[in-house]
Parts: structure tokens; sequence; C-alpha cells
């Protein structure tokens, strides 16, 4: 690959500018300086070699010293304008492994805190990773774009991190809880978005008012904030009997909507501390029995439609 390339207009097979024209086509070699050496004084010629990125003129008979300092100047420019290009690539290289470790760590430390709530049910951390999995799965089933999907695939980790907030003879009882352990057992849904609300913006005091600013922001959600609606509302149901709120069909966010069909898919397809997996076949039809009354049914249709895929996750992490 040439520095520099010394062209001369009028020659018998072939034109300079028609040389020209190839080279200004060409990704790579209009980027290498021209000095046109010519005897043609025509004025129409000059310009439009200047148009196809002439980077000099030396009219004919040529001076061996002043073409050596045309040179030494055209070279000049063209290694700064190559240290540039390089200083660049070697910039937008280092952004992207900094912009990687950083989704990385990012995503580390969601699990992390994640496996938190979980540590005491689920030593292994794989409920939380399922759940995030599988919310994915029908998010993107849904047609949510693929950013906000992958979004709500990692936020859906965070649902139940209020957990840390309660107490293991309730978490762990292996036996039916009583009406006050489950109204404190339900307190996770507070804790939770209590945890991730101090890292949010604009706090807020209240749960669902939380909730209601952050389905009206026009900007796209952050993980954060995702998780936050995801850990308030992911124990609403569709016909309004869940909890914290009493939300009821569309008024419940998607986000936990989706991550109600997951969290409930996973709770009874492994093993808890008061249960056994249920077969494959009891999970669907618990699932599909609850379309329309605690889940959305376009939801369950999504996870009909990725049965399959939600089987091999479940087998894959167990």
């Amino acid at each position: 690959m040439p520095d520099v390339v010394l062209l001369d207009i009028m020659m018998p097979k072939v034109t300079g500018l028609e040389i020209l024209s190839i080279m200004s086509g060409d990704d790579v070699l209009r980027h290498v300086p021209v000095i046109v050496l010519t005897a043609s004084t025509d004025a129409q010629t000059r310009l439009e070699s200047l148009r196809y990125g002439t980077s000099d003129f030396l009219a004919k008979p040529v001076d061996p010293c002043e073409l050596l300092l045309r040179l030494r100047n055209v070279l000049a420019a063209k290694s700064h304008r190559d240290y540039l290009a390089r200083y660049s690539e070697e910039l937008e290289e280092q952004v992207r492994l900094r912009t990687q470790e950083l989704a990385t760590s990012r995503e580390r430390i969601i699990q992390c805190l994640a496996r938190a709530g979980e540590f005491r049910d689920d030593a292994t951390g794989q409920h939380v990773i399922r759940v995030g999995r599988y919310a994915g799965l029908l998010a993107r089933e849904l047609g949510v774009a693929e950013e906000h999907a992958a979004t709500i695939e990692q936020a859906a980790q965070l649902h139940d991190v209020g957990k840390i907030g309660i107490p293991d003879a309730i978490l762990s009882k292996p036996a039916k809880l009583t009406d006050e352990e489950y109204n404190t057992i339900k307190r996770h849904c507070e804790y939770g978005i209590r945890i991730i609300q101090p890292m949010l913006d604009d706090p807020g005091t209240d749960l669902g008012d939380l909730v209601r600013k952050l389905e009206s922001k026009e900007t796209s959600l952050s993980i954060l904030e995702t998780a936050a609606i995801i850990a308030g509302t992911h124990h609403e149901k569709w016909d309004g009997s869940g909890y914290p709120n009493g939300l009821a069909g569309s008024d419940i966010p998607l986000e936990g909507r989706i991550t109600a069909v997951a969290d409930v898919y996973d709770a009874i397809s492994t093993a808890r501390p008061y249960k056994e997996p249920f077969t494959d076949e009891k999970c669907l039809g618990i699932i599909l029995e609850g379309k329309g009354g605690h889940f959305d049914p376009a939801v369950v249709d999504a996870f009909v439609a990725r049965y399959n895929d939600f089987l091999a996750i479940r087998h894959a992490t167990q």
C-alpha cells in the first residue's frame, strides 16, 4: 500500500483523471495522497483532479528539490492523519471493552443481590436466574423490543430481593403459613422496592406512586427502575385479587404480569421446603387454569407458545 502517489495526467493508455476516479471510489485508496505532475495548464483539468482529492500539483519540468519538499509536507500530513485514525480506533476499542466490562459487572451485581434474597431457601440461586430467563422469553414472544426484553430478563432476577427482610422461621416453614405469617411474607414486595428505591433518582414515599411514576416515564426504563416495578407488582393478579395494591388488568405493568407467570411456573415446577415439584402436566394445567384470573391471558398464550423452551431452561438449571 503506497504512502503517496506521483501521477501524471496525460498518459498513453490511461489518463491520470481515470486513475483518480478509481482511487476516489475505493474505501482505502481514496485516503492515499496524490501529487499530480503535469504539463497541462488547463484550469478545468486541474479543477476536476481537485474534485477527486488531489493533494498537490507540480508543473513540468519538475524541480527535484521542490518535489522533495512537497513530498515531505504531504507525507507529514498523511502520517498525522494515520495517527489520528489509529488513535480513534484504539479509543473505540477501549470504550467497547470498558462498556462490556461495566455491563458484565452490572449483571453480576444484580445476580449477587438477587441471590441474597433467595439464599435461605434456594442456596444455588438458580431460581432467580430461571425466572429472569423465563421473563425474557415471554417478553420476546410478546413482541417487546429486544433492548427492553433484555432489561426485563435482568431486572426480573430481583423480583424477590425483599425476602431479605422476611424472618427465616416464616420463609423456611415447612407447614402452611398462618394468616399473620402470610401477611408478613407479603411484605417482601414492599421490602424489595424499598431496597431498590434508594438507588433511583426519585425515591418517592408510596409504593403505588413510585410504580405509577416509573410507568409514566417518557424515556426507556433502566434495569433498576424496571426491577422496582417488578418487585412491587409481580404478585398482582389480572382479576384484581393480588397484592400489595390490588391492581387489575392492564393497570398492572406488563413487566409485573410477565414476571408473575415466570415466578409461579418456577415455584410449582421446582422443590421448595414445603413441597415437592409438580409434574410437567400439572404445572401446565395450573398456568392454564390461571388464565384470565391470576394471569394476563396474552402472557399465558406466550407461555404456551414457548413452553418447550421453558422445559429446556428448567432441565438445564436443576
